[in-house]
C-alpha cells in the first residue's frame, strides 16, 4: 500500500518560513536605521531647538522655505556643487583612471611604490589628512615654501581659493579608491582586443576612448556613484582645513547643517537643510543608475 504524499503547506505560509531567517535582521534594520531616519524627517518639519525653547511645535514647509530664501544656504548649495565636481567628478575619477592605466605599464616595483603612497593617503583619518593638508597650503606650509625656493610668489591658500585647496585635499585622499575599482575593471579587459586594435593601428587615444572605456562602464558608473555620495558627505576634512571659511567661501552643506542645527542651535532647520542634501544625493544616484542600466 502506497503512501499518499501530504498536501503542501500554504503559499503564505511557505512565504513566512522562508522570511524567518532575515526577521532579526530586518528587525534590527527598522530600529537603528529606519527608525532614526523617520524621527529626522519629523523634526525636520518643527521648529526644534536646542536651547531656550520648552516644546516645539509643528512649522510645516517654513524650514525648507527659510532655507530656499537663505543667501548662506544657496551659496552652500553651490560651493557643494563644485567641491563635487572638482574633487570627485573630475578629480578623483579622472587621476584615479590615469593611475590605473599607467600602472598597468609600469614595472613592480614602481607599481608598489605607487600604490602604496596613494593607498596611505586614503587609509589616513579624515581629521589626520585634514592636518596634513592645512600644513600644506598654510602661509608657512610646505607649498608656500617650495614656491619660494623656486622664486615664484606664494599667497595665503587657505584665503584666497579655500574651495580649491580643499577640493585638493579631498582629491588627494580619496583618489586610491578610484584607482583599485578602474584597476580591477581594466585587469577585466581581454588582452586580445587591444593587442588586436594595436595591430589595426589604432592610437592610444583612440583605443581609450572605443575600447577602454566602453567596456568598462559600468565600473565607470559605480564608481561615480560611490565617490559623488561620499564626497557629498565629507565634513571632518573642510572643518580642519578651513571651518568652512573666510567668509563662508568653502563651507559645504554638511558644514551649513552642522552650523545651523548645533552652533546656533536650530536642529528643525538643520535637519531640513540635511534633508535636502539627502535629495542632492537621491539626484545624483538616480542620473548614475539610469547610466548603469544603459546597455553598451
Amino acid at each position: 500500500m502506497t503512501r499518499r504524499p501530504g498536501r503542501p503547506p500554504h503559499p503564505a505560509l511557505r512565504s513566512l518560513i522562508r522570511a524567518l531567517p532575515v526577521t532579526p535582521a530586518t528587525v534590527l534594520l527598522i530600529l537603528f536605521l529606519a527608525g532614526p531616519i523617520a524621527y529626522c524627517v519629523s523634526i525636520a518639519f518643527t521648529d526644534l531647538q536646542l536651547t531656550g525653547q520648552a516644546e516645539d511645535s509643528f512649522v510645516g514647509l517654513e524650514n525648507f522655505r527659510t532655507a530656499f530664501g537663505d543667501e548662506a544656504f544657496r551659496n552652500a548649495v553651490w560651493l557643494t556643487l563644485v567641491f563635487t565636481v572638482v574633487s570627485a567628478l573630475l578629480g578623483q575619477n579622472t587621476l584615479g583612471l590615469a593611475l590605473a592605466a599607467l600602472m598597468r605599464r609600469a614595472s613592480k616595483p614602481v607599481r608598489t611604490l605607487v600604490g602604496g603612497v596613494v593607498v596611505t593617503a586614503w587609509v589616513l583619518p579624515e581629521v589626520v589628512a585634514g592636518f596634513l593638508l592645512y600644513a600644506f597650503f598654510r602661509r608657512e606650509g610646505t607649498l608656500n615654501a617650495v614656491l619660494d625656493w623656486l622664486g615664484l610668489p606664494t599667497q595665503n591658500w587657505l584665503y584666497t581659493l579655500p574651495i580649491l585647496a580643499v577640493s585638493f585635499a579631498n582629491v588627494w585622499r580619496g583618489t586610491a579608491f578610484s584607482m583599485l575599482v578602474y584597476s580591477a575593471a581594466l585587469d577585466e579587459i581581454p588582452k586580445e582586443i587591444t593587442e588586436a586594435a594595436e595591430v589595426d593601428g589604432a592610437s592610444g587615444p583612440r583605443r581609450l576612448w572605443h575600447i577602454t572605456l566602453p567596456m568598462i562602464r559600468r565600473s565607470i558608473g559605480t564608481n561615480l556613484m560611490l565617490i559623488t555620495l561620499q564626497t557629498l558627505s565629507v565634513f571632518g576634512l573642510i572643518w580642519v582645513m578651513t571651518r568652512g571659511g573666510p567668509g563662508g567661501r568653502s563651507q559645504t552643506l554638511p558644514l551649513f547643517m552642522y552650523e545651523e542645527a548645533f552652533q546656533k542651535s536650530m536642529i528643525g532647520y538643520g535637519t531640513a537643510v540635511a534633508l535636502l542634501l539627502l535629495v542632492v544625493g537621491s539626484l545624483f544616484s538616480v542620473v548614475y543608475l539610469r547610466l548603469l542600466r544603459t546597455e553598451v
